[in-house]
């Protein structure tokens, strides 16, 4: 099959969930003989001509309009155009439902697509009014328009099924489990293997990472805090990011060195893991795939992944009481690691790209109902107050 993937920063994956499931899903799709397609976004400050391959996907890089509001839409309709100009696909997979308004043009060329419709995008704070009511009108359209629905996570499936009664195909990523360990890359760092605790996120505030920052300085923790990460256009909750910190906090931005990733996760004391609204999130699986004790954020999506593998925390001084525990039971925190690593060998990247391909043949063969839930909210009162019960 001749396979599209649309909408995402594209690869090698350097950014997000979305951008993982493509590199490890295409390249998979690639080994058994199929030609995967993957439209990149054009860095910024990108030098030199464009790579056009990557573990065998064919690489498209297209530029996007640097506004938070218009970036997404405009490179993914961008992509959409070639797409529908040049030799189309047998199945298009269209990350995130904000895309949704360019399905008609795919049908329209005859290309089948299942879209992927993430989290609750429409709950983050970054959104003002009009993006938050853009983003629940692209909800309704993913599932009038797709001929598939993607969730990975069992609260989203739900939360479709409640809103529109519409069926999704719930396919969660995968966690890669960490082999080779090398404490030795955390010596430039000056840290030492679980010598630290650590969060690594995107700076959105549905992400928690100054609360984070603040359950940790209340506490008496004696090990330090490593924070790795960052966000376009996030200066201000950046700002309230460092302010809250003290000298035991270090701010290390993003790290784009996979590796040193890697080891960051498995060194950890504790990863500290604050998201709350994107559904299953790679950054957690792959703390549990390298052993990291993980304390997550007390909503339905970090339930369903750890189990009871992890500890949770619904506010600040909650934390605030993990972590000094946690330091005070060395032992237990250690043994929560290992039953986090366990834990992630239930999310196999084999088994993920089995039920994408699975899924693409149905696209190809049109081997779906024809028969679309119209998208329309089944009951638009309240609405809000069962969204938050699906997610908390």
């Amino acid at each position: 099959m001749r396979i599209a993937m649309v909408g995402t920063r594209g690869v090698p994956a350097r950014y997000g969930g979305f951008e993982t499931c493509v590199e490890e899903v295409g390249a998979r799709l690639v080994e058994r003989g199929h030609q995967v397609v993957v439209y990149c976004r054009r860095p910024a400050d990108a030098q030199g001509p464009d790579p056009v391959e990557h573990l065998g996907m064919d690489l498209v890089h297209l530029p996007a309009l640097k506004r938070r509001s218009l970036e997404t839409l405009s490179h993914s309709a961008l992509s959409v155009g070639h797409l529908v100009a040049r030799k189309g696909a047998d199945a298009a997979l269209v990350f995130n439902a904000a895309n949704s308004p360019l399905l008609p043009v795919l049908r329209a060329r005859g290309i089948p697509v299942a879209t992927h419709v993430d989290g609750l995008e429409w709950k983050r704070a970054k959104w003002g009014g009009a993006g938050r009511e853009y983003y629940r009108r692209a909800e309704s359209l993913a599932v009038r328009w797709s001929d598939a629905l993607i969730a990975d996570a069992q609260g989203i499936s739900d939360y479709y099924a409640a809103e529109f009664g519409a069926a999704t195909h719930q396919i969660a990523y995968g966690a890669p489990l960490l082999a080779d360990r090398r404490p030795e890359l955390l010596g430039p760092l000056g840290l030492e293997a679980r010598g630290y605790h650590l969060v690594v996120a995107r700076f959105e505030p549905e992400n928690h990472v100054e609360l984070v920052v603040r359950a940790y300085v209340a506490s008496a923790a004696r090990r330090p805090l490593v924070v790795v990460g960052s966000a376009p256009y996030a200066d201000a909750y950046t700002a309230s990011v460092s302010a809250s910190a003290d000298d035991r906090v270090r701010l290390l931005g993003g790290v784009w060195d996979q590796d040193l990733l890697d080891q960051l996760y498995a060194g950890a004391f504790t990863y500290l893991h604050g998201h709350s609204v994107g559904g299953t999130n790679p950054s957690l699986l792959r703390a549990m795939g390298a052993g990291a004790p993980t304390t997550a954020f007390d909503v339905s999506f970090n339930r369903e992944v750890l189990r009871g593998a992890g500890e949770y925390f619904a506010d600040a001084e909650e934390l605030t009481h993990l972590l000094e525990a946690g330091e005070a039971g060395a032992d237990r925190t250690r043994a929560r690691g290992e039953a986090a690593r366990e834990r992630a060998r239930d999310y196999d990247w084999d088994s993920v790209a089995d039920s994408y391909e699975m899924l693409c043949r149905r696209l190809a063969t049109r081997d779906f109902s024809t028969d679309r839930p119209s998208g329309r909210r089944r009951v638009a009162a309240d609405a809000s107050k069962r969204e938050e019960k699906v997610v908390v």
